[in-house]
């Protein structure tokens, strides 16, 4: 998978895609993350991306101009799925995670100040959005985009069990885990776990989900109900 960035902060990713699983994805060959910066491509001669918007209103809004001409700069743009980062756009969800996994390549562009000149989004197939709050710019959503798609890409977490059981895979939260000790400060993990009798582990690992999920996320644990007509 390829992912280019539109983002008027490169240096923001830096950490981000050399630590951990991301960077182990990048090293293998997995996914390939370039990142443009769309104040190179302005037209203004102060490296303006930004104006007044027409007929008032607070703040600045991003121009067209500079994120148009960096975006189609991006080799094979025409053919990739181009997504806006907005807190107006469709919620990312896990379900949406499995769905973009499967793109060979995703253009994101990462807003900044008020919003966006409405015609941006003639260039962009759809906005998503990671949830109903407003962020100073789209770096942190796209990491979490980013993320979330890439680690269920196969081969880059080196076991798919570790996100296959996640919460949301069957609109449940998971259930809890444990580790050694086995007592901390009388504290203990659950007996079942510790028998080896997987059919009872698994009935207590569902019945722990439902627990949760009814308590935490009632919507979801009514969407489980209905989904398994119970």
């Amino acid at each position: 998978m390829r992912i280019d960035v539109l983002t008027l902060f490169p240096n923001m990713f830096q950490g981000f895609i050399t630590e951990s699983i991301m960077a182990r994805a990048i090293k293998n060959n997995l996914v390939e993350i370039n990142l443009v910066d769309f104040r190179e491509f302005t037209d203004s001669k102060h490296k303006k991306v930004d104006d007044y918007p027409f007929g008032g209103g607070a703040g600045m809004v991003l121009s067209v101009q500079p994120v148009h001409s960096a975006l189609i700069s991006i080799k094979g743009y025409q053919d990739a799925l181009k997504i806006i980062v907005s807190p107006q756009g469709e919620t990312f969800t896990q379900k949406k995670a499995y769905e973009l996994s499967n793109v060979k390549h995703i253009i994101i562009l990462c807003g900044h100040y008020e919003g966006y000149d409405e015609r941006i989004r003639d260039y962009f197939d759809y906005e998503v959005s990671i949830g109903d709050y407003v962020l100073t710019g789209g770096e942190l959503a796209a990491m979490v985009l980013i993320d979330g798609i890439t680690r269920v890409i196969p081969e880059v977490i080196s076991k798919d069990e570790s996100h296959i059981n996640d919460s949301f895979n069957n609109d449940l939260l998971e259930h809890p885990h444990y580790t050694r000790p086995r007592v901390f400060e009388g504290k203990e993990v659950p007996e079942v776990l510790l028998n080896g009798h997987h059919k009872l582990i698994n009935e207590w690992k569902l019945a722990k989900s439902l627990e949760k999920t009814k308590k935490v996320r009632p919507d979801l644990y009514k969407k489980y109900r209905e989904g398994n007509n119970e």
